[in-house]
């Protein structure tokens, strides 16, 4: 009995991935492996690995330089509407989204040579290819996500099973970068990882050869610019509706405060005196237990919290994100040695515990900003969404930089690296404060009146696309009139 029940457990998650490449057909779930999982979960986690060291060691950047340099790197990401323009309203020989796919990975491919291969680059065409390799990535997400925006409104009741595909992807793409990370870092260096990271890139140009696609007629290219128009239009009257522009608030806020300060913490990892002077391959791994707690908190959220209201799992989620910054305190005080744990035991379980409240978090986020995209526009409104949290974490990211280089956190000084954990941590629990501008509805149900939610399928989609912004625009004005 106990053989047959562990072996239905051991084979629901191939039934559960069956039944949405039944459901979706299995082009799209290959392309949500390749894209979340492979070229962003494994391939960023290598990418950060070996930017870390390549800032650290071969550019000889501050901690607070780092900081503010990582922000930078992830700009592509804050244009991420105009990607979803592109891809909404600008079909390339009639597809909306393969060439998009073949896009973004020839931008990365070339990104990622050009790093590798060219010797003793210059901190700012360093970040050029950085930004590339970004962009390549960027352009390669948004696309997914319309793809997965687009199934959401045709599967309404599979939101969240996608959203959980996504992430149940990225985080073990992550978990296998991460744990290889440091050892190739210390066998090929920095810029042999970079040149391996073309790979991961190449394989978004495969989704834009396999990825099912309904072909349409050739578009009027002389309308592109009213198309444009149009989106644009139809975006900010969707904007002006309460129940998208109060989550919005709350998305850009919550990461908007959630400091980044880790490399501050990378630095003294690794540079401090009296600190853990931890390898590569030791920080490779404490990286690849953090992907596990990522995982984890996918799992903990499709099996146990998925059809939980968005505003009381955000709550405690937010007060416990804010409670495991706390944890760095124990190792940078050293009390942990006092009582005989190893420096590598609190930083897995720091990181473990910090990643899983992190995507527990993050989890409920996604499927609200799916449920919040009209149809029609909706790979560029939610690339907007995505967009507008890229803001925040950009934000983030500048202001630790700052908060370092205000409490002179150097790559020898981390006698004040104490207060900017603690300020960092305080400041994470306070979004609890504007929960109220999540619904606290069903997160089953739709939030969006159905006139926005109208879609067509197929090639009528693609043959009538530039008359679909129009009756959009129009049905949005009547709601506002409405309400």
């Amino acid at each position: 009995m106990n053989t047959s029940k562990m072996g239905l457990i051991l084979r629901k998650p191939f039934y559960w991935v069956k039944k949405l490449s039944e459901e979706l057909h299995w082009s799209f779930v290959s392309a949500v492996v390749l894209v979340y999982g492979i070229n962003q979960g494994m391939s960023l986690s290598l990418i950060r690995i070996s930017t870390q060291y390549y800032m650290k060691d071969e550019q000889k950047l501050q901690p607070s330089e780092a900081q503010v340099y990582s922000g930078i790197i992830q700009l592509p990401w804050v244009v991420k509407p105009l990607w979803g323009f592109l891809t909404d309203t600008l079909p390339i020989f009639g597809y909306r989204r393969r060439p998009y796919f073949a896009l973004g990975g020839f931008i990365g491919v070339v990104a990622m040579l050009s790093l590798s291969i060219n010797q003793n680059l210059h901190l700012a065409s360093a970040l050029l290819c950085l930004m590339g390799g970004s962009a390549g990535a960027a352009i390669a997400d948004v696309t997914i996500d319309a793809c997965v925006t687009e199934n959401s409104i045709n599967h309404p009741s599979l939101a969240s099973d996608m959203q959980s595909l996504c992430g149940l992807s990225s985080s073990v793409g992550q978990l296998i970068g991460y744990a290889i990370s440091g050892f190739l870092v210390h066998l090929i260096g920095s810029k042999g990882v970079f040149g391996l990271l073309s790979i991961p890139a190449s394989l978004v140009i495969l989704v834009g050869m396999i990825k099912r696609e309904a072909h349409g007629h050739n578009v009027a290219y002389k309308r592109v610019s009213q198309k444009f128009m149009d989106a644009g239009k139809a975006m900010w009257m969707a904007l002006k509706c309460e129940n998208v522009w109060r989550p919005c608030i709350y998305m850009f806020l919550s990461l908007a405060v959630s400091l980044h300060i880790h490399e501050g913490m990378f630095y003294w990892y690794t540079e401090a005196k009296d600190g853990p002077s931890f390898s590569k391959e030791m920080v490779g791994s404490i990286s690849s237990v953090g992907a596990v707690g990522s995982l984890l908190g996918v799992l903990l959220y499709q099996n146990a919290f998925k059809n939980h209201p968005f505003r009381g799992l955000l709550f405690w989620t937010q007060l416990l994100y804010g409670a495991s910054g706390l944890l760095d305190l124990i190792l940078l005080s050293r009390v942990n040695l006092k009582f005989g744990i190893p420096d590598y035991v609190v930083v897995v379980g720091d990181a473990a515990f910090s990643q899983m409240i992190g995507r527990l978090k993050w989890m409920p986020l996604l499927v609200l900003s799916s449920k919040l995209c009209p149809s029609g526009i909706e790979g560029t409104f939610f690339a907007l969404l995505m967009s507008i949290d890229h803001i925040g974490i950009l934000t983030a990211s500048w202001g630790g930089g700052l908060l370092l280089h205000a409490f002179n956190v150097t790559r020898t000084q981390f006698d004040n690296l104490w207060i900017v954990v603690t300020i960092r941590s305080i400041l994470r629990m306070l979004p609890v404060c504007i929960l109220f501008l999540i619904p606290s509805s069903d997160p089953n149900a739709a939030i969006l009146p159905s006139e926005m939610l109208k879609s067509k399928k197929g090639d009528e989609m693609l043959e009538n696309q530039n008359m679909e912004m129009a009756p959009l625009v129009s049905s949005l004005d009547q709601q506002l009139v409405d309400t």
